[in-house]
């Protein structure tokens, strides 16, 4: 075995080998990295006995304090659930329709029903409830049925047109074209008149046409004035706001097929407090009156 050449500007010995005249020195790991090294092996063997750690074929080794992801969550559901179960007494019980807007018992409401929003209602009105085609944008003040407390909480528990529930919010727009009500020159007529009316065209011998017409067929649910009529659900269509489109490929659908929404029932999926709570927080969302 060959001695280690000395390097002459250091005194440090080399490696032995070389690279286009480099040679490798032989200098010793530091004092204070071998020991965080050594103790990084020491904490690593002893978090694999004492955690899950070790993977096998069906599951994992389940170390010795017993430890679980699952176990943790389910200790704090249970410890949040308790620290809760106070506000949620109270909010169950409470007349959410006259209960103080500026109250702690109103704000914890507010809270909980942003939570409860995402996890029932966004799927259909959006994480922002700004709806969609043919959901409601709950952000401003065109309510089918009512945006006071009392009437969202009736349409909460209640729905749109729920099969079953006695109580549920209920109309039908007639089906003029499919069902022969109205011929298409004049359905054609009426959505004139209704894009002039919201606004949207200038008034045209159509539009003219479709007057008599939308008194005689539609004034009775959407108004004679066409701002709408929530003991009907009827829309308002005097303003920019539409649920189906206000173009006229859109109006003439609506018209000729009618529409036919449908909301759950939320009364017998969710319990008082829930329902007080997406109550509140519908109606904080600033176009509840």
């Amino acid at each position: 075995m060959t001695e280690p050449q000395i390097d002459e500007a250091t005194g440090v010995p080399t490696m032995g080998h070389e690279w286009d005249g480099i040679q490798e020195l032989d200098n010793p790991m530091p004092r204070w990295w071998l020991w965080t090294f050594y103790a990084c092996i020491v904490f690593a063997a002893g978090y694999c006995i004492a955690y899950p750690a070790i993977p096998l074929l069906d599951r994992a080794t389940t170390g010795m304090l017993g430890w679980t992801s699952h176990g943790q969550l389910a200790d704090e559901t249970a410890k949040a659930v308790v620290a809760q179960a106070s506000t949620k007494a109270a909010l169950a019980t409470v007349d959410i329709t006259t209960l103080d807007t500026h109250s702690p018992l109103m704000q914890a409401a507010v809270e909980g029903g942003r939570a409860a929003f995402k996890i029932n209602c966004a799927t259909c009105h959006g994480a922002g409830a700004a709806g969609t085609r043919g959901y409601p944008n709950l952000n401003d003040d065109d309510w089918l049925w009512g945006g006071s407390r009392a009437e969202i909480h009736q349409t909460l528990i209640h729905g749109i047109r729920q099969p079953g529930d006695d109580a549920t919010r209920m109309s039908q727009m007639p089906a003029f074209g499919r069902d022969g009500i109205l011929k298409p020159e004049e359905i054609a007529d009426l959505v004139s008149f209704v894009r002039v009316v919201s606004r949207q065209e200038r008034a045209t011998a159509s539009a003219r046409r479709g007057a008599p017409l939308f008194a005689a067929n539609c004034a009775m649910c959407h108004g004679a004035d066409a701002k709408g009529g929530r003991p009907f659900g009827a829309p308002n269509l005097s303003d920019s706001i539409w649920l189906y489109g206000g173009d006229r490929d859109a109006l003439t659908t609506t018209i000729a097929n009618a529409r036919y929404g449908v909301m759950p029932a939320w009364g017998t999926k969710l319990d008082p407090a829930t329902l007080n709570m997406l109550t509140a927080y519908i109606h904080s969302l600033g176009g509840g009156e």
